[in-house]
């Protein structure tokens, strides 16, 4: 077995959930606020797309950058909803965010290679850059900077070996944006010691109260990847997008042709129908429902003793400090499973920097669920005092 896989650990959060599943088949009621999934269905209109290309044949390989029309509406959804310019020659679809990942980290590392990532971060980013045999170097950050790296940590954690620094905004798990401002001061900082930045928007559209800003507003040579699965909510689809620095088109094709050859094609037909006015117009009413739960969520979670500090500005997750009513996040996470049948997600999948003292909870169900899960929880922490 390759010594890779002693870097690459499993998600906790499928043990929670594979034990979630069984007491539902025993016959409880559980809560599930622990995988990050959109509850909605895939839009109609990316359905209907979907089937007509299914009946039209559409099932044959595609150019491993994808298909040029989709690449095209890629190109122009940014012009449209950010104002920037981007070439379609510089879209790659890709199998997933994930895919996008693997396409960027293996156009840019060699063994050996360190990136700086966050913590707390989603956990896939530094397993994929073990798997390259290169080293994640985990940067602890706190609601000070609303868990975001910033020019600082460049200056002190820079090595000789590091290549490449990567944020994502908003964030898995806290939900949090990076400002322009501290954005291009990032930027500025890892170009200075001759890097690259990564910035993954998986989460862009699901912003409450504001609209992100994409990077590429900041620069076009930064690594940008998105994805149809969260705002665009078609998670089993396995589509999504890298937009490559213009340098680098050649290699990240070369290499999406051998590990990929393409993404799904009718998934790539499918797409085209999400940024037609209809499915966008049912999408923000869907960013609005989710605003409405973060609210439900943070006002029904404050009232029994979780702490947030700092309050999500979008995906859809809150990232919840819950010392005050444990020892150890996983512990409570199980206990709060077996007792009150909700399911949350410890700290420990997204780093070690304070991960025994958080815990996260994605408001991927009903108001009303939220609500209740809170009342379930609250009624079992009271019992234990």
């Amino acid at each position: 077995m390759s010594s890779r896989l002693a870097h690459v650990h499993p998600f906790h959060v499928m043990a929670i959930l594979a034990r979630a599943q069984q007491l539902t088949a025993a016959g409880h009621d559980v809560i599930h606020m622990e995988v990050g999934e959109p509850d909605f269905p895939t839009p109609a209109p990316i359905i209907e797309a979907g089937r007509q290309a299914l009946a039209d044949g559409k099932t044959f390989y595609t150019p491993a950058l994808g298909i040029p029309a989709l690449r095209e509406a890629i190109a122009a959804f940014y012009q449209q909803r950010y104002g920037v310019t981007v070439s379609p020659r510089r879209i790659a679809v890709t199998t997933g965010a994930s895919g996008a990942l693997l396409l960027t980290l293996s156009a840019l590392l060699a063994a050996g290679d360190s990136v700086l990532l966050p913590d707390p971060t989603y956990p896939c980013n530094r397993h994929l850059v073990s798997l390259l045999d290169a080293e994640p170097r985990s940067v602890a950050v706190g609601p000070e900077t609303q868990y975001q790296l910033n020019a600082a940590h460049i200056a002190a954690h820079w090595q000789a070996n590091t290549v490449a620094a990567m944020i994502a905004s908003p964030a898995n798990p806290t939900g949090t944006l990076i400002c322009p401002t501290e954005l291009a001061a990032l930027y500025a900082a890892v170009k200075a010691q001759g890097g690259q930045l990564i910035v993954d928007e998986i989460y862009h559209g699901l912003t409450y109260g504001m609209d992100a800003t994409t990077a590429l507003a900041c620069a076009d040579d930064i690594w940008v990847i998105n994805s149809f699965s969260k705002y665009f909510q078609m998670t089993g689809w396995r589509l999504g997008w890298l937009v490559i620095p213009e340098a680098y088109i050649d290699a990240v094709e070369r290499v999406a042709q051998n590990v990929f050859l393409s993404a799904p094609t009718p998934a790539q037909y499918a797409a085209l129908a999400a940024f037609t006015p209809q499915t966008i117009v049912l999408l923000e009413e869907r960013r609005q429902v989710f605003h409405q739960r973060r609210d439900v969520l943070l006002a029904a979670f404050s009232d029994i003793g979780f702490r947030f500090p700092t309050q999500p500005q979008g995906a859809f997750y809150a990232y919840a400090y819950v010392s005050d009513l444990c020892d150890n996040s996983a512990t409570l996470a199980a206990d709060l499973l077996e007792h009150t049948h909700v399911a949350l997600t410890p700290g420990k999948d997204f780093g070690q920097n304070g991960a025994t003292q958080h815990i996260r909870l994605a408001y991927t169900c009903d108001e009303a669920r939220i609500r209740q899960a809170a009342a379930r929880i609250g009624e079992y922490l009271q019992r234990q005092r």
